[in-house]
C-alpha cells in the first residue's frame, strides 16, 4: 500500500497526465485514509482541476447553526467530492438561524439552497433544561416544551412558505445526566423531557414534505457523549466537538445528501468466499464454510442480516464470485446458517471470469449503468482492480477482520433512502418478471407478436399524495430515458401540481407477467396555447415496448383538448440519456431551435396525430373529456 506522501505524488502525476478518472479514484483512497481537515483542503484543491472533466452532481447546501461549524465545511466538500457530489456551501451567521429563517430577504433565501442543514444545540434553544433542570417546576417544564413547539412550528411554516429546499434538522441531544441514575427512573426527568421535545419535533416535521430528522442524540450516544464533546473547544471556540467527532458528523450529513441529490446505488454486487461466509468453498466444501450463530460464523451471518436489510430497502442484490456455480448455489440454498438464499438475488455471475467483466454483465442484465453498482469483496486486490478498471463503481472497503464488515456496509451512504415506494419493496420480483419477458421475446418471431403477447395496459394519472414519493424518486434516479434529466424533490413536484397550467402525471404499466408499478413521469406547463414538456422519463424496465408512444399520444390528445396548438419538448443531452435522443424526431416533432447540444422540438397539434399503439390499452384520458367539457 502506498504511503500518504507517495499517494499524493501519484495523484499529482495523474493530474499532469490528464488521467482524470484514475486521479478521482486515488483521491477517494486518500480521503478514506486521511478523511480529516488536514486532507480536506488538498482534496478540494485537486477537484478544482478535476471538476471540468468529471460528471459531478451539483447542489447548494446552507448551514444554519448555533455553533462553530467552519472547520467542517472543507471536510464536507472533500467527502462529497470523492463521492461524486459537488456542493456549493453557504454557512449562516453564528446563532442567527431564527432571523435567517424568518426574514424573506435574508442571505439564506437569496442563496436559494437545495438543502438546508439546521444544526442547533439543546443548550442553545432550551438552556434552562440543559443547565438548570433541577431548578424547574413541572409547570415551568411544560411551559418550556410548549414554547419550543410554537417557536419551531413558526420557523418551519415560515421557511416552507419561502422555499422548497429539503431540510435536515438535528434533533435535541441529551447531556450527561445531571441527576444520576434517578434521571432514567421516571417520566418527568431531564432525559425524559428531551425525549418529549424530540417527539414534538418529529411530529412537526411530519407535517411538511422534505423535512427530515437527523438523530443527533443517537449519533452522539453511539460514539459516546464524553468522547464526542470537547469542553475546551466549546468554551474557547464555541465548537462543541472533539476533533475525532468531526468526520462522523460529516458522514451523517452525507447520509442525507446522497439520497437528496440522487447519488445512490441500485445494486449491491457481493463476493461469496470470506465475504458471505468464512472459508473458501472450493477448498473446504459445504460443511467446511462457517456462517451461523457461533464464532466466527456469527460475523458473516450478521453481514447477511445487514444485506437483507438493504434488500428490504429496495436495493437489488447480485452475486459476483469466482467459484464453481453449482457448488455456490448449493451452499446458498442448503447451508442451515444462511440468511440469503438464491431467490434474494436479481442477477448472478458465479464463474472464473474477471470480476470487472462480471460487473459489466450484471449491469447489462439489469439494464442499469455501472455507476449504479456498489461492490462488496473481502479481497483488497479484487477491490483495487475494480477501482482501476471501473472507477464509476462504488467499491466498499472492508477491514481485515470480519467483525468490522457490518459497520463498513451500514456506514456506506450510497444505500440511504429517505422514503420507500411500493416499487422499491418489490424490486427483485419486478426484475424476475423482466427475465420472463426477455425469454418470451426470444421465443416469438416479430416485435409485433411480442408486444401483442405482452397484453400491456398503461395507466396515466395525475400525481396524488400516494404516488408523489415515487414520482419524485423517478426524477432523481432515472438517467437513460430522460429527455431533460431535471431532478425534483417531493415538495417541488407537489408545488408544480398545484400551479395553474401545470400537470404532473404518473405512468403505470401492467402486462401478462405482473404490475411493473409506476415507471414513468410527465410534467407539462401550458401557456399561450403551447404545452411545454418539462419532464418526460421512463424506467429502463419498460424501454423498447412503445410505452413512450402511448405517453406522447396521451399528451397530444390532452393538450389539444385543453386548447393548446403546439406540443413542445426539449432534449438536453447528458452522458447517459442517449436512448432518449430520438424520442421527438421519431414521433413527427420538428426541431425549431437549440444551442450547446440542447434541441427544442415542436409538434403542430392541428396537423399531426400520435396514436396509441394497438397492442396497448391506455387508461387515463378522463382529463381530455373534462377539458372538452370545460371548453364547451
Amino acid at each position: 500500500m502506498l504511503q500518504t506522501k507517495e499517494l499524493r505524488a501519484k495523484i499529482e502525476r495523474l493530474l499532469e497526465e490528464s488521467s482524470w478518472a484514475e486521479a478521482h479514484a486515488c483521491l477517494g483512497g486518500l480521503w478514506r485514509r486521511e478523511g480529516m481537515a488536514a486532507a480536506a483542503n488538498y482534496v478540494v484543491s485537486c477537484y478544482d482541476r478535476l471538476r471540468p472533466h468529471l460528471h459531478l452532481t451539483k447542489c447548494r447546501v446552507a448551514l444554519l447553526r448555533s455553533m462553530t461549524l467552519e472547520p467542517l465545511v472543507p471536510m464536507l466538500r472533500g467527502a462529497a467530492l470523492v463521492s461524486g457530489i459537488d456542493p456549493l456551501i453557504q454557512i449562516g451567521q453564528f446563532n442567527a438561524y431564527v432571523q435567517e429563517m424568518l426574514d424573506s430577504g435574508s442571505a439564506l433565501y437569496a442563496f436559494n439552497p437545495d438543502i438546508v442543514i439546521v444544526a442547533v444545540q439543546t443548550r442553545d434553544i432550551v438552556p434552562e433544561i440543559w443547565e438548570a433542570y433541577a431548578d424547574l417546576s413541572e409547570s415551568e417544564v411544560r411551559a418550556i416544551v410548549d414554547r419550543v413547539r410554537k417557536t419551531v412550528s413558526g420557523l418551519l411554516r415560515t421557511f416552507r412558505d419561502q422555499s422548497n429546499a429539503s431540510v435536515i434538522i438535528h434533533n435535541f441531544e441529551k447531556p450527561l445526566a445531571s441527576d444520576g441514575v434517578m434521571g432514567a427512573q421516571g417520566r418527568n426527568g431531564q432525559l425524559a423531557t428531551i425525549d418529549r421535545l424530540n417527539a414534538e419535533l418529529g411530529e412537526l416535521c411530519s407535517q411538511y414534505r422534505g423535512l427530515y430528522i437527523l438523530d443527533y442524540d443517537s449519533l452522539v450516544g453511539h460514539h459516546g457523549r464524553a468522547r464526542w464533546h470537547d469542553e475546551g473547544k466549546w468554551l474557547t471556540m464555541r465548537m462543541p466537538f472533539a476533533t475525532d467527532s468531526l468526520s462522523s458528523l460529516v458522514a451523517e450529513w452525507l447520509k442525507f445528501i446522497h439520497p437528496l441529490t440522487g447519488v445512490t446505488c441500485k445494486v449491491l454486487a457481493i463476493d461469496l468466499d470470506n465475504t458471505l461466509w468464512d472459508g473458501v468453498l472450493g477448498e473446504v466444501g459445504l460443511k467446511g464454510i462457517q456462517v451461523g450463530s457461533e464464532y466466527p460464523g456469527a460475523f458473516y451471518r450478521a453481514l447477511q442480516r445487514a444485506i437483507l436489510d438493504l434488500y428490504r430497502r429496495g436495493i437489488l442484490l447480485a452475486v459476483c464470485s469466482k467459484n464453481n456455480s453449482d457448488e455456490a448455489l448449493a451452499a446458498l440454498q442448503n447451508h442451515p446458517g444462511m440468511l440469503l438464499r438464491p431467490e434474494h438475488f436479481a442477477a448472478m455471475r458465479i464463474n472464473w471470469q474477471d470480476k470487472a467483466q462480471n460487473l459489466h454483465e450484471i449491469a447489462s442484465e439489469l439494464n442499469i449503468g455501472t455507476d449504479a453498482i456498489a461492490f462488496l469483496d473481502d479481497n483488497p486486490v479484487e477491490r483495487e482492480r475494480v477501482r482501476l478498471e471501473m472507477p464509476e463503481v462504488k467499491v466498499i472497503d472492508l477491514p481485515r477482520r470480519p467483525q468490522g464488515f457490518v459497520c463498513a456496509l451500514r456506514e456506506c451512504p450510497f444505500f440511504e433512502r429517505l422514503a420507500l415506494s411500493a416499487e422499491d419493496r418489490q424490486h427483485t420480483r419486478l426484475y424476475g418478471e423482466q427475465r420472463q419477458r426477455a425469454e418470451l421475446a426470444n421465443k416469438l418471431g416479430t416485435l409485433e407478436d411480442f408486444f401483442t403477447s405482452l397484453d400491456q395496459e398503461v395507466v396515466i394519472a395525475p400525481v396524488t399524495p400516494e404516488t408523489l414519493t415515487r414520482v419524485a424518486q423517478l426524477t432523481q434516479k432515472t438517467n437513460q430515458y430522460n429527455v431533460t434529466t431535471r431532478r425534483y424533490t417531493e415538495q417541488q413536484i407537489e408545488d408544480f401540481a398545484s400551479r395553474p397550467g401545470w400537470n404532473v402525471y404518473s405512468v403505470q404499466v401492467k402486462d401478462r407477467f405482473g404490475d411493473n408499478g409506476i415507471v414513468g413521469v410527465m410534467v407539462t406547463r401550458t401557456e399561450h396555447q403551447i404545452c411545454e414538456i418539462d419532464t418526460f422519463l421512463l424506467s429502463c424496465r419498460v424501454l423498447g415496448r412503445t410505452v413512450e408512444t402511448a405517453m406522447l399520444g396521451f399528451l397530444a390528445e390532452t393538450s389539444k383538448a385543453e386548447g393548446a396548438l403546439f406540443l413542445r419538448g426539449r432534449f438536453i443531452p447528458t452522458r447517459r440519456n442517449e436512448p432518449a435522443r430520438e424520442l421527438y424526431s421519431s414521433h413527427s416533432f420538428r426541431a425549431i431551435d437549440g444551442e450547446d447540444g440542447e434541441t427544442i422540438w415542436s409538434l403542430n397539434l392541428g396537423e399531426a396525430n400520435i396514436s396509441c399503439p394497438e397492442w396497448i390499452r391506455l387508461h387515463g384520458t378522463d382529463r381530455v373529456h373534462h377539458a372538452e367539457q370545460a371548453r364547451v
